[in-house]
């Protein structure tokens, strides 16, 4: 009897624990890093980054990436990356040249209006909420 020959028709794996444990020994860093992220945003009842669509309304969570102070227009702008598992995002607070705790490897919660710039996905001065950081 082959592996898809079963009963259920599903190929027959190695279940439970052992098989978990073979999952992330074979996984790199990122990638479990990655998954780990996807977990959380579930959890927190947030969109995915990259199921997100232009103009859409959403709430997104993730670990900044990048914080950067870049101007825009003549404007000082706080540009950041956000990154959930699935795509990266780019969160810009106009006006701000700091924000106290916004800062690379730190995870929050945001939410606005998506929209594209550059082909790029972009959150302009969001609503947020910074993750304890006792969960990083």
């Amino acid at each position: 009897m082959s592996a898809v020959d079963q009963p259920s028709g599903k190929p027959d794996k190695p279940a439970g624990r052992f098989r978990r444990m073979l999952d992330r020994l074979s996984s790199s860093q990122e990638e479990l890093h990655s998954a780990e992220l996807q977990q959380d945003a579930e959890a927190a009842g947030c969109t995915k980054i990259g199921d997100c669509g232009d103009r859409q309304i959403v709430k997104v969570t993730g670990t900044l990436r990048t914080v950067t102070l870049r101007p825009r227009a003549g404007v000082p702008a706080l540009e950041a990356e956000l990154f959930d598992g699935t795509a990266a995002l780019d969160v810009v607070w106009l006006g701000r040249r700091s924000i106290l705790g916004i800062e690379p490897g730190r995870r929050l919660i945001a939410s606005g209006r998506i929209s594209m710039s550059q082909g790029r996905r972009v959150l302009f001065n969001p609503k947020y909420e910074l993750r304890p950081l006792g969960q990083e």
